[in-house]
């Protein structure tokens, strides 16, 4: 079974669709997933069924039995998802590199260019982690 470590990294464009709708709305049947999808053309009942199996089976959903129908919610949340594509990322590439330095240049550089204040952010979980030891 594919995992979240084993799958790509990242969602393909209608599987983060389908997060973004159980993140907003929690427990979903499949038709009323979508319902709730939007665009042109109308998505197949099916495509969207798939597409929330290999969800599950990526370990991002849960679901259960509900009637004949399975319901899905988010495995994890939005802020925990994107918490472990960082740290997937960050990871692979320190882990292939000699030298840490210009990844962690690049992520201090990145979280700046979105907002400076970010950089006060990452000194206060720095000391936070220190203090803490973990």
């Amino acid at each position: 079974m594919r995992t979240f470590e084993t799958a790509g990294r990242f969602l393909g464009t209608l599987e983060e669709r389908v997060m973004e709708v159980l993140w907003r709305s929690g427990a979903l049947a499949v038709r009323d997933v979508c319902t709730h999808l939007k665009g042109k053309p109308q998505l197949a009942y099916t495509t969207v069924m798939t597409t929330l199996d290999r969800l599950f089976k990526k370990g991002l959903l849960e679901r259960e039995k509900d009637g004949t129908a399975f319901v899905y919610r988010p495995a994890l949340t939005r802020d925990d998802y994107r918490r472990r594509i960082v740290e997937s990322t960050v990871t692979g590439l320190m882990a292939r590199s000699t030298d840490a330095d210009p990844v962690l240049a690049a992520f201090v550089d990145a979280a700046a260019e979105v907002d400076e204040d970010n950089l006060k952010r990452l000194e206060a979980l720095i000391a936070e982690r220190r203090r803490s030891g973990k």
